[in-house]
Order: structure tokens, then C-alpha cells, then sequence
């Protein structure tokens, strides 16, 4: 029954097939113009969808490119970062807030300073408390780190916005974690970097941690 089937449909279309052969040849007039606008249409449409994907392929190189030398850019930078004391972080820290708009922006520089290295208060007059961790680019911040800091950035410095800022490579799992329930600002050495190239401490404040503090102290 199958085979049958087949066979029919075979012969059908053999007849369909010469059929509209034979009424291309009787009419071939009318018809190879169309055949002619189809054929260019087709590959008109073969070299728009070409150019395309090669035009998407240049771009996400060129994306990928500029990724790679804003990363190099940053790196560059933070060398110079890296030749730094851990007091000359404290201070470059510093400039970069009064870069951006902070007050009353001053630098601790001693030991006992309950985790508040830089205190100042932001444009909007949120009081910003800064803990600086000046480790090695390989060395991550650890729980016990940021642990410290929670316990003094609001209940003893009375923080609006807590930033732990560090020139190491990141945060642990732990760290992080702990920064995102206390509501910690936490730039790791990506982030610090992009802040020494020129981005704003405003837009980077939501970047990590869970945001920018409480609302403005009255």
C-alpha cells in the first residue's frame, strides 16, 4: 500500500514537473523575467545576509578589542597603584572622593582607626566611611576582613555608605556574600581600576554589594 502510495506521488509529480515545464516554454515571454528578479533577488538577499554576519563578526571583535585594552589600560594604571604604601592608598583613595564630589574628606593614617581609613560624606550628604586594604593584585579579602569592617563602618562611625575597597584581585565567596546582607560597597581591584581610570564613584557604589547605603542622614 506504501510502495503504492509512492509510486502515485512519483508519477504526479513527474507530470506536475513537466507540466510547468512546458508552460515556462510556451510562456517563456512572460517568464523569465521573473526567473531573473528571482534569481537576483535571492542573491541580493545571499549578500545582504553575508555583508550582516560579517558586519556582526567585526563588531564583536572590535567590542572584544576595546574590552582587552580597557583591561590593559587599567592594568597600567594600577601598577602605579601597586608602587604605593599602604598610606599612599589611603590618600590616593582620598583624592579620588574629592575628585568626585565628597566633603570633609580626611585620611586617617594610624592604627586604631576601627576600620575607618578615609571619612567623608558624599554630594547628596550621605556620610561615605572607607576601609583600604592595600594586598598584593593575586590576594583575595577574606571573611574575617570584611567581618571587622561590618562591625565597625555603622555602629562606630555611623556610615551611611560603607566601601571596602581593595587593590586584591576579589572577595571570597564568604566576604562578598557578608557585604551583600550588611550592605557593604565592595570594589575589588577591577572595580578600583575603572574608578582610577575616571569612572565615578556614584556609578560604582550599585556595582557591588547591594547598593549605596541607607537613605540620606537627617
Amino acid at each position: 500500500m506504501k510502495k503504492r502510495t509512492r509510486r502515485q506521488l512519483q508519477s504526479w509529480s513527474a507530470v506536475v514537473g513537466a507540466g510547468t515545464v512546458v508552460w515556462c516554454a510556451a510562456h517563456w515571454a512572460a517568464v523569465w523575467p521573473v526567473l531573473v528578479a528571482v534569481l537576483a533577488a535571492t542573491a541580493a538577499g545571499g549578500a545582504g545576509w553575508g555583508l550582516w554576519r560579517a558586519h556582526r563578526a567585526a563588531v564583536g571583535q572590535d567590542r572584544q578589542w576595546r574590552a582587552q585594552e580597557e583591561v590593559k589600560a587599567r592594568e597600567l594604571s594600577m601598577t602605579q597603584v601597586d608602587a604605593l604604601s599602604w598610606q599612599e592608598f589611603e590618600t590616593y583613595v582620598a583624592s579620588l572622593c574629592r575628585r568626585d564630589g565628597c566633603t570633609k574628606v580626611i585620611v586617617s593614617g594610624r592604627s586604631g582607626d576601627l576600620g575607618a581609613d578615609v571619612v567623608g560624606y558624599l554630594a547628596d550628604g550621605r556620610k561615605l566611611v572607607i576601609q583600604c586594604k592595600k594586598y598584593a593584585p593575586h590576594r583575595s579579602v577574606s571573611s574575617h576582613d570584611m567581618q571587622k569592617f561590618v562591625g565597625t563602618a555603622r555602629p562606630e562611625h555611623g556610615a551611611d555608605v560603607a566601601l571596602f575597597v581593595t587593590t586584591g584581585r576579589n572577595f571570597t565567596k564568604d566576604a562578598l556574600g557578608l557585604a551583600v546582607r550588611q550592605d557593604i560597597v565592595a570594589l575589588h581591584r577591577d572595580l578600583l581600576g575603572a574608578w582610577v581610570k575616571g569612572a565615578h564613584l556614584a556609578t560604582l557604589i550599585p556595582l557591588n554589594g547591594s547598593g549605596g547605603g541607607r537613605g540620606r542622614r537627617l
